[in-house]
């Protein structure tokens, strides 16, 4: 009987103990079940966090936090001619060295304020005493590309200033220096930064030029422009001209007897037709700078360079080399401000007290209040806090 009875209780210990076992594993099995959901739930949890949190973020509209993608850096300047045939500087082709480090960059873009021709017979009648006509020797287009301009802008009142010759001529001398040109009628200049194309769509109030009172053909340009470049940066030469023009009203300016065209309201409605950044001059004065739906505008960047062409006196001595970086998908990097000074031939240099800087401030926030694009006391121009 004991013998018998060890057996029957060690299989019954044996059955117990299997059936322990199998709830043991099931039991371990649904724990495990159990965790990887919690952990997954987490996951999607902290996932679901993080991108309501960045939906949500106060970062202003194209202010990037982190590197750019492919980004592209241009440096721009405003009207700009090296006198007037034979009236030219003995030091023409180093006439940019004193602003060469501020003015360097992959992308240069420049106001012709003029023609490079030979050609004789201006639009001024000999009799003429209120009237300017500009035009620099073919040959100098080899002096803006040594000094880094690779775009340069002839939607201007000066482009036909030789007729049909000297806008043929200037086209050849630019080709001939490897410039892209831009702003002749249905003209978009192009350059790229490594893998960013730029597109250049360049205005002024005339028929002669991309228009910029036409504004339904300006969409469609804009809208070509964007289908050829990653980046489209819009000119216009447009506003009144002299001292007292330094404000944007948002009215119709004239000059002349001559529409120059609406500035803010054309400015905005390039950037509603898909533009990234809008440039201009044409007042021969600075103005002030805005953000509008988190790009930036700048509304004049007066007289880049001269030699005799241009007033000096008060706050046309004030000039500047604008710096902008844009992602590659178009949006606002970083800017920067460069304060230069004209002498009394026109020939600029930087100006480390910085007065073209706290003019152009004055009149951003005078002009645009909140949605002013001010520069800080470093040169570096940021979006606030909520960009309009």
């Amino acid at each position: 009987m004991e013998m018998s009875s060890t057996p029957r209780h060690g299989r019954h210990v044996s059955q117990r103990t299997f059936l322990w076992r199998r709830l043991g594993v099931l039991g371990a099995l649904l724990l495990t079940i159990i965790l990887v959901g919690i952990g997954v739930s987490n996951l999607f949890d902290s996932s679901s966090t993080s991108s309501q949190s960045t939906s949500t973020t106060s970062t202003p509209p194209h202010a990037t936090t982190t590197k750019a993608t492919n980004p592209v850096t241009m440096t721009f300047v405003g009207d700009t001619a090296l006198g007037n045939t034979p009236n030219l500087p003995a030091n023409a082709s180093s006439y940019f060295s004193d602003v060469q480090s501020a003015l360097s960059a992959p992308i240069e873009f420049g106001n012709l304020e003029g023609t490079l021709t030979d050609a004789g017979g201006s639009k001024c009648g000999t009799s003429s005493s209120n009237c300017y006509a500009f035009h620099n020797p073919p040959a100098y287009a080899q002096i803006f590309k040594s000094a880094g301009f690779n775009v340069l802008n002839s939607a201007n009142n000066h482009s036909h200033d030789f007729g049909a010759q000297g806008v043929s001529d200037t086209t050849a001398a630019l080709g001939g220096a490897a410039i892209s040109q831009g702003g002749l009628p249905g003209q978009i200049a192009y350059a790229t930064d490594g893998k960013t194309k730029v597109a250049f769509v360049n205005f002024a109030p005339y028929s002669s030029t991309n228009n910029l009172l036409d504004t339904a053909a300006a969409k469609v340009l804009i809208t070509q422009a964007k289908t050829q470049a990653q980046v489209v940066v819009v000119y216009m030469h447009a506003g009144a001209e002299g001292s007292s023009a330094s404000h944007v009203t948002g009215q119709e300016e004239s000059y002349v007897g001559e529409d120059r065209g609406n500035a803010k309201v054309f400015a905005h409605t390039a950037i509603d037709d898909g533009a990234d950044l809008v440039v201009a001059s044409g007042p021969h004065v600075l103005r002030g700078m805005e953000w509008y739906q988190g790009h930036l505008i700048n509304y004049s960047l007066a007289n880049f360079a001269g030699y005799q062409n241009f007033s000096t006196s008060g706050s046309m001595s004030l000039t500047a080399i604008l710096r902008v970086e844009l992602a590659s998908n178009g949006s606002f990097v970083s800017g920067h401000f460069t304060s230069l000074l004209l002498n009394s031939v026109g020939q600029p240099a930087i100006d480390s007290t910085n007065q073209a800087a706290t003019f152009v401030n004055a009149l951003s926030t005078q002009d645009f209040g909140a949605a002013a694009a001010l520069i800080k006391p470093d040169g570096s121009i940021t979006p606030p806090p909520a960009a309009p």
